[in-house]
């Protein structure tokens, strides 16, 4: 078998050198055009933060290589066939993509590459267990966690892949574009690259990492790796995390958070509809408040002015950095969808345009989780209550007082209800009443169910 002059290597959702399956099927020929095309679809679509994060990841990508990665804005249907003719390759290779869209412009790229005597090879994917492959003995995809985790982490996953040595064929020999400019962001984003992701890893694994199963959850701890905008553009491959892990109670809790990544992935692959529809069908049926009336509301909760302290700290948090605690956004995506009765796709939208790590798959489906239209199995009336939550998971109220400067003098008694004080309250006053509007939602989820 004659190895390839060229071939091209399309980068996406996989800005790294190391651990990149497609990138070694890549460079098995002689040479290698390294591609990203700026689809606009994606730029027309991504809010501000992820779009700096992505563009920041390109131009430490570019520098790994030598200043060789090309850059076409365009459609890729069009770019990349283009780029394949004039550097002859007859092979594009990319990592297998399995959301929506990904899997509809693929298809159209590889008919388009045919064309031109070339053909798209799709290898690897952005997870360790390709969304798909994980069923019931009867074939039939899982809608429900546990069990899938179960058969996921029986399947395995291959070892991390070395890094390749690789001749780059690519820019300036080959014609490319500057990056755009970024466009204005206000959030702190974390810093860029491939080497930044595996110091971000290593910092947690040496020092958080060990007591994860116990501290995962209190936003007021730095305890959760923070691995998630790294993981959304394929800084880092989950594989190579997992081939770290051992067989300690943290260490499998990690492991099972990776898994709800993948399952995610998987919910939508088999139904693409989800995306924007709620997986219970029956859920259709749910009330809920619109108007101008809620279009305000919607807008008070946006600002994290709710008056409910965790919640207004999740989405400064969020608005500051571009990032969320995990616990956190359950909290505020509980009292959006149950406190506001407001539809969980617009906060699922929000979410999308602020947080650097959005993720389709894993956003719209744990908004629908929290929402009680989704895959949980413990469905709509389970409420967060955003005070017993506060005090729970940030007892202390370290925090909230991060986020809401008027609360760091409070007690810590009175830092997660602070209307308790009457006259002595420094916040605005709570927007609802959550006892109130818990038993609303749950007269209207008895009315879709009848229990």
């Amino acid at each position: 078998m004659s190895i390839a002059t060229n071939s091209v290597m399309w980068f996406r959702r996989d800005l790294r050198l190391a651990d990149n399956e497609a990138l070694v099927a890549a460079a098995r020929a002689k040479s290698v055009t390294p591609l990203f095309v700026i689809d606009p679809k994606f730029f027309e679509r991504s809010g501000a933060p992820r779009l700096v994060f992505l563009l920041r990841n390109l131009h430490e990508l570019n520098k790994s290589m030598g200043g060789a990665l090309v850059i076409r804005t365009g459609d890729p249907i069009d770019v990349v066939p283009a780029v394949a003719q004039e550097v002859g390759a007859t092979e594009v290779f990319a990592a297998k993509d399995f959301a929506p869209y990904g899997q509809s412009r693929d298809a159209l790229v590889d008919t388009a590459l045919r064309k031109v005597g070339a053909e798209l090879r799709s290898v690897g994917s952005a997870y360790a267990v390709d969304p798909g492959l994980v069923r019931k003995a009867d074939n039939t995809p899982y809608a429900v966690f546990t069990p899938f985790s179960k058969i996921w982490l029986s399947q395995g996953w291959s070892a991390p892949f070395p890094q390749p040595k690789v001749a780059w064929q690519g820019a300036p020999t080959v014609a490319s574009e500057e990056l755009p400019v970024e466009p204005v962001c206000g959030a702190t984003l974390p810093t860029a690259g491939e080497h930044a992701a595996w110091k971000v890893w290593e910092t947690f694994r040496d020092s958080a990492l060990n007591g994860y199963a116990e501290t995962r959850n209190n936003p007021d701890i730095n305890g959760t790796s923070q691995l998630s905008p790294y993981l959304r553009f394929g800084l880092v491959h989950p594989r190579s995390l997992l081939a770290e892990l051992g067989d300690s109670k943290s260490h499998l809790v990690f492991r099972s958070e990776l898994c709800w990544r993948e399952f995610y992935g998987d919910v939508l692959f088999h139904q693409p509809r989800t995306v924007w529809e709620n997986l219970q069908p029956k859920m259709n049926k749910m009330t809920h408040d619109t108007g101008a009336d809620a279009v305000a509301r919607f807008d008070v909760w946006c600002k994290g002015e709710t008056g409910f302290p965790i919640v207004d700290a999740g989405m400064k948090q969020m608005l500051a950095t571009g990032w969320m605690h995990n616990r956190v956004r359950m909290i505020v995506a509980s009292f959006l969808v149950k406190d506001l009765h407001l539809p969980w796709q617009w906060g699922a939208k929000f979410f999308m345009r602020h947080l650097v790590d959005g993720d389709i798959a894993s956003n719209n489906h744990g908004w629908q989780w929290t929402a009680g239209t989704g895959t949980d199995a413990s469905p709509y009336f389970r409420i967060f209550n955003p005070i017993s939550q506060g005090e729970r998971f940030d007892p202390q109220g370290t925090y909230v007082r991060q986020w809401i400067p008027e609360l760091r003098e409070l007690a810590d008694d009175a830092v997660h209800s602070p209307w308790t004080l009457g006259m002595l309250n420094p916040y605005i006053p709570p927007m609802v009443d959550h006892a109130e509007e818990r038993l609303i939602s749950l007269d209207r989820y008895k009315a879709v169910s009848g229990k």
